[in-house]
């Protein structure tokens, strides 16, 4: 499995690309008192963080030039300051992010019970081969070897093609704790 102190991306490692600053902690973390029980209290980080580490599958949500939503599901990985995804260039979610990176990742559960997270970020793309070695290692730790990719040219290869890779540092995010009740939003 996947952990999250395996990798820790850096401002430096995206070429150039402003990631922000350190996100291990919320600037501020509060109840959503209108969608949450009179008796809920706010969810703390570490656990929306442990839901961040620990899903297997994500969803992204991008905007076409047009303004249409594009929702799809991905795999993924959390590093304690961004979420990190692929696409290959020729797809949907490419020319998504590439006209308007601002996006929103969600994982969580799809029963009665648990925990949903939400982030709203802004996709970078990391293009450093160095830290895409890091990347594709951390890939295949969770994933498994199903998950290889071999890194050159600022990308990931695999049997399918080039994939380029984008962090998702977190600006709002939301947890929606199904069993206590409670909505928190999480500002960095």
């Amino acid at each position: 499995m996947y952990e999250p102190a395996l990798f820790q991306l850096t401002p430096a490692m995206t070429s150039g690309a402003e990631l922000g600053r350190h996100l291990m902690d919320p600037r501020t973390t509060e109840l959503d008192t209108p969608y949450s029980a009179s008796d809920a209290t706010a969810t703390p980080w570490d656990r929306a963080e442990q839901v961040l580490a620990d899903a297997a599958i994500y969803w992204i949500s991008t905007v076409r030039a047009d303004g249409r939503p594009h929702v799809t599901p991905v795999i993924a990985l959390w590093d304690g300051h961004a979420i990190h995804v692929t696409t290959g260039p020729e797809e949907q979610k490419h020319d998504n992010l590439s006209a308007n990176p601002s996006v929103v990742v969600t994982t969580g559960t799809n029963a009665w019970t648990g925990l949903d997270v939400v982030v709203e970020g802004t996709a970078v793309r990391i293009t450093d081969d160095d830290a895409l070695r890091d990347l594709a290692a951390a890939w295949e730790a969770k994933y498994g070897a199903a998950w290889h990719f071999d890194v050159g040219d600022g990308a990931f290869h695999h049997d399918a093609g080039a994939a380029n890779v984008f962090a998702v540092a977190p600006v709002k995010v939301y947890a929606y704790d199904r069993d206590g009740g409670s909505a928190t939003r999480y500002r960095f």
